[in-house]
């Protein structure tokens, strides 16, 4: 039986890419690779789960051992699965609940060993950053749960709420750049924290408020 899977990533990824030309480099790129993984058998839903267990190798080798820069490098180019398995499902015509089920399960996977990953590191160190990066990580990815979860139960009432500051593709992007910035500049991996947890938070309210107007219009 064929894999069903959603296209919701790719197009929370297209949100961050906002202009035409963007979306057409990036089809160009990942449409060859969907066409030859098809080619070789190989399943949206396998490229889902290997996108997250690839993530959580990088998460417990490198991000919780404090290889930020090689870490970031990694979790970006295994992010762009995200792009891959909703592309192949496209391809296939198999895009359904199912495909979007477990991708977005398997993505708040991810997003936790990530964030746990580097909190661990920093639970070793001795500092006040230290302390702060730990705080700040817990409750940045508290609220990004949250964020998911808002999501998934309005979608359950038959409301839509795909609207916010700081959706995945962009929480990704904050804590890429703040592995970057402190593995060759300085350590800002708290404040990246800190802008993760406000920005979510500002999201889950724009979700309440959104759902709150459609089903008590």
């Amino acid at each position: 039986m064929p894999t069903n899977r959603s296209g919701l990533e790719v197009i929370e990824v297209f949100n961050v890419l906002d202009n035409a030309n963007a979306r057409r480099t990036v089809a160009h790129l990942v449409d060859p690779v969907a066409r030859s993984l098809i080619k070789a058998k190989v399943t949206p839903d396998a490229i889902t789960w290997f996108g997250c267990a690839a993530t959580i190798a990088i998460s417990v080798i490198f991000l919780a051992h404090g290889k930020f820069v090689i870490g970031a490098i990694l979790f970006a180019i295994f992010s762009s699965i995200d792009l891959l398995d909703g592309t192949m499902a496209r391809m296939l015509g198999t895009a359904g609940p199912w495909g979007a089920f477990l991708d977005s399960t398997l993505d708040r996977i991810s997003d936790a060993a990530v964030i746990c990953a580097i909190c661990y590191f920093y639970s070793n160190q001795d500092s006040a950053q230290s302390s702060l990066a730990v705080s700040a990580g817990v409750a940045a990815l508290v609220v990004a749960l949250l964020t998911s979860y808002a999501r998934a139960k309005a979608e359950s009432l038959n409301a839509t709420c795909t609207i916010g500051i700081a959706e995945r593709a962009e929480r990704n992007l904050i804590i890429w750049l703040g592995l970057m910035i402190t593995g060759l500049v300085t350590d800002v991996m708290a404040q990246a924290f800190v802008l993760l947890a406000i920005l979510s938070t500002i999201t889950v309210m724009q979700r309440i408020l959104f759902v709150r107007k459609q089903l008590f219009p």
